[in-house]
């Protein structure tokens, strides 16, 4: 079985790409950050690099606000899976909840509690185990936290998709598309040929980080 991933080929002239990176509960400046891209809707992507719980101030309100976007704009608004949401799901099916928790997991557990009870509405749990891997359009690699240089997309599996760090970002050869990933905070966006990291860490005192393809255009909050 292959991994979930979306393929785009067809694209209107003028198209734009957005992407937006780790949000880690900081729902205030997701809605922030929302509001100041001069995205077309219907007409340009809107592509969520993963990671919108844990950590932050509000997790499930994140989530909320990538569902609400995604749900408004199908096909155009595309949300992946960033290795928190493994994590989450993984606990949801009682594998290692102790990883979970020591990786931010209690806060968003916290969003989910009700008169003493966790209680995660099954949209929630639907919308989790939906989430692609990545997506690849005709000059981009949309994903998490990047590929293993020495695999093709098809043969990648979910820790490179979800897990992978420095031998990927510092890969000293050349990818064929720009791999636009999250996953690895930078102090800012990472801007090269062929890779652009536009994880900031907003939830460590960092910026939550857009980017507008081809153009480049940063946006951050």
């Amino acid at each position: 079985m292959g991994l979930k991933g979306l393929t785009i080929e067809e694209q209107g002239s003028g198209t734009k790409f957005f992407a937006v990176g780790d949000v880690h509960g900081c729902s205030r400046s997701l809605e922030a950050l929302l509001s100041k891209l001069p995205i077309r809707w219907n007409e340009d992507y809107l592509i969520f690099l993963g990671d919108y719980i844990d950590r932050g101030e509000d997790p499930r309100r994140a989530l909320e606000i990538v569902m609400e976007v995604a749900k408004a704009y199908p096909g155009k608004v595309i949300a992946l899976k960033g290795n928190h949401e493994w994590m989450f799901e993984r606990f949801l099916q009682g594998i290692d909840p102790e990883v979970f928790l020591y990786n931010g997991g209690d806060k968003t557990l916290r969003c989910y509690m009700k008169e003493g009870r966790l209680q995660i509405p099954d949209e929630h749990v639907d919308f989790l185990r939906s989430l692609p891997l990545y997506v690849e359009t005709p000059d981009y690699i949309f994903v998490h936290a990047g590929i293993n240089p020495y695999k093709s997309l098809q043969e990648q599996d979910e820790m490179d998709l979800l897990w992978i760090r420095q031998s990927f970002y510092l890969y000293e050869g050349t990818f064929p598309k720009v791999v636009v990933f999250g996953h690895t905070p930078f102090p800012d966006v990472l801007m090269l040929d062929d890779r652009i990291g536009i994880d900031t860490g907003c939830v460590y005192g960092g910026k939550l980080s857009a980017v507008m393809l081809p153009d480049r255009v940063v946006f951050q909050v």
